[in-house]
């Protein structure tokens, strides 16, 4: 599948069969987080493949709207190294798309569930505080993400998009007025 088509065919899937992803595709899904590109080229996203069934029911109270990793059959949580780069967030941001779409072009769903809130403060402490005490992460790391993946249980209906001209402008910024 190209990489178009992944997009197109790209949806938030939180529900999930019981069916293991083979250790190769595993392989190849890593791949794709490890070759996202970085801000300077600097390594300062890292990634916790997780298959275990256990943990990933205990990930799934990080926050109430991860409830789903519970039925995911492998999740990736990506973690952001502030002190390596100021763009950790960014490139932590862009591996789990890269993920996203490679697990599509793959016929696997994901959903992203966000541990790191950028408005909340201490809502952010207090869910990557939960991740980082399961999964021993150290203290300076900051917990971006967590992707659940699995084989896809439904198949969603296509996309509803907004119109292209909402928020594509050419050569020039122009408002759009029929909002």
């Amino acid at each position: 599948m190209d990489v178009l088509t992944a997009i197109n065919k790209r949806r938030e899937i939180t529900r999930f069969k019981n069916t293991p992803i083979p250790q190769d595709l595993l392989e190849k899904l890593t791949q794709a987080l490890y070759l996202s590109p970085t801000g300077n080229n600097l390594p300062s996203r890292e990634f916790v493949l997780l298959t275990n069934k256990d943990t990933l029911t205990q990930l799934s109270t990080a926050t109430p709207y991860v409830k789903w990793l519970e039925q995911a059959t492998a999740a990736v949580v990506i973690i952001g190294n502030p002190d390596v780069s100021k763009y950790w967030l960014q490139d932590a941001s862009i591996a789990g798309g890269y993920l996203w779409l490679a697990s599509v072009s793959s016929d696997l769903g994901a959903a992203w569930g966000a541990i790191y809130h950028s408005e909340d403060h201490e809502e952010s402490i207090k869910r990557e505080d939960y991740v980082r005490h399961l999964l021993e992460i150290p203290e300076h790391l900051r917990v971006v993400a967590i992707i659940g993946l699995g084989y896809p249980d439904i198949d969603p209906a296509p996309k509803e998009m907004y119109l292209v001209d909402s928020v594509l402008h050419l050569e020039k910024y122009i408002a759009n007025t029929t909002n």
